[in-house]
């Protein structure tokens, strides 16, 4: 038996999965992010071990003969994230999230500390990475930054308290533009522009490798009789295309879950930083992955549920499965900031095109409609760093929704494929590196691709009036500095 935990930005989520690769059990703990001022977004790290242990305490009580059989653990979590602990090993502040916008100026000053940044790290300083967290740090929190004797991202803390040991992989590592990407390793000249050396960071290893284990008391605790190793693990990105089996070249897929991206995993960089596409390191070794990322996608709809007061179950039923032309509103789905194409942490959402007959649905359809543009938009920015995209897997929660897996075919016009369980793909993605890491399996054996389900092909007619609105759509960003 092996685990994967994904520690997300608005849920904890756990999976128990068989030796034949089977789901067996699944338990969820939400997570709750707070705003103290506008453009913040933080997170207390006690409630990541309190929702983990939830999970893991509630299988204990459902499967416990198969929870003592666990032999790896596999951990995803949420990229880009500031824990700052003190010599104790205790945080010191709230954890500032990768939607956070507050280090913009930061970003400039990180930039022109080391104009090598692009050209090393694979990615251009944005406000959602950690080093200029950082830098916002020691500049706004000094007596904080002085006490900092270690920065790890949310992961790296959850396995810190699972195992005692201070760890990170190089996927989720390369999400902090202090890691050399070419490389897989620390950049000591990205470290000294924040005032940080390596003794404030965690050792590295690969997604796959065998990274430590489970605390003896912690596996007393969920009735574990062996010894449980736990692996090096993933981004959560990057676990998702291991749990899809996105390991070669020539693939692509989507995540729709709090954030949104496009992805593509390559055997070299093929940075662009300059439009905004991020360069991380795969989960496996001698792999890349390049991605165009937007800050709102599935919760551009959890918004519009709070608007309207109803469940997003509730929106989307009345769209039926495919849309028959665009909406005839239009929405910018940038309520907390852009990253690609257009950097931007201040610019907010807009609806454009509202009238007396606009109704909920169009409005709802909009939404959706919005973030596609704005996947199309990182698939230009792809397609300059020479990676076309042919056709795209569907991962997270947004992806439950075939209206919008139609829409998402006819504005990327490519195939868009779904899975069964593709909602908990970075979780799978964490049990199959935690298998990786005990059984030393040949990684192509493992990370197989799930069975698609339904395909969503394009239709002409809608891809031609999805191309012909989307320029206009783009126009509406309006940079508000």
């Amino acid at each position: 038996m092996y685990l994967g935990i994904d520690l997300g930005t608005s849920a904890v989520k756990t999976v128990l999965v068989d030796d034949a690769q089977r789901v067996i059990a699944s338990e969820s703990r939400p997570l709750a992010t707070a705003s103290p001022l506008a453009g913040h977004s933080e997170q207390d790290p006690a409630q990541w071990i309190d929702a983990t242990f939830a999970t893991l305490d509630a299988l204990k009580a459902t499967h416990p003969g198969a929870l003592a059989d666990v032999k790896g653990i596999g951990l995803s979590g949420q990229m880009h994230g500031a824990t700052l602990l003190d010599a104790s090993l205790k945080p010191l502040r709230p954890c500032i999230l990768w939607n956070d916008g507050r280090a913009a100026a930061e970003c400039r000053i990180l930039e022109q500390r080391w104009p090598a940044l692009r050209a090393v790290t694979g990615n251009k300083a944005m406000p959602g990475f950690t080093a200029p967290k950082l830098l916002w740090i020691a500049t706004h929190e000094p007596d904080i930054f002085a006490a900092t004797r270690l920065v790890l991202l949310p992961k790296a803390y959850l396995r810190l308290v699972l195992s005692g040991d201070a760890i990170e992989d190089v996927s989720d590592a390369s999400g902090s533009l202090w890691l050399d990407a070419a490389r897989r390793d620390w950049s000591d000249a990205a470290l000294a522009a924040t005032g940080l050396s390596r003794d404030q960071m965690p050792r590295l290893v690969e997604g796959c490798a065998p990274a430590t284990t489970l605390r003896s008391e912690l596996a007393r605790r969920w009735g574990m009789t062996g010894q449980s190793v736990i692996a090096g693990g993933a981004g959560d990105n990057p676990a998702g295309a291991i749990g899809i089996g996105a390991i070669r070249p020539g693939t692509a897929f989507v995540s729709l879950g709090t954030s949104g991206a496009l992805l593509a995993p390559t055997d070299r960089i093929a940075a662009n930083p300059d439009r905004v596409v991020h360069t991380f390191c795969h989960a496996i070794p001698g792999m890349w992955i390049q991605a165009g990322a937007i800050l709102s996608a599935a919760s551009c709809l959890a918004w519009a549920a709070r608007l309207f007061g109803v469940t997003e179950a509730e929106l989307l039923a009345p769209l039926g499965s495919r849309p028959q032309a665009p909406s005839p509103v239009s929405f910018l789905p940038y309520l907390a900031g852009e990253r690609t194409p257009h950097d931007d942490p201040v610019v907010r959402g807009m609806l454009d095109g509202l009238s007396h007959g606009t109704d909920r649905t169009a409005i709802v359809q909009a939404v959706l409609e919005g973030v596609a543009f704005a996947l199309a938009d990182c698939r230009d920015a792809l397609a300059g760093a020479g990676i076309a995209i042919a056709e795209a897997d569907v991962i997270g929660g947004g992806s439950r929704s075939r209206f919008w897996l139609s829409v998402l075919a006819n504005v990327l016009n490519v195939p868009v494929h779904r899975f069964a369980g593709g909602e908990t793909g970075a979780a799978f993605g964490a049990a199959r590196l935690g298998r990786l890491a005990v059984t030393g399996e040949a990684i192509a054996t493992v990370c197989t691709r799930p069975q698609r389900i339904e395909t969503f092909e394009p239709d002409a007619g809608l891809t031609d009036a999805y191309a012909e609105r989307h320029p206009a759509w783009r126009e509406l960003y309006r940079p508000r500095h």
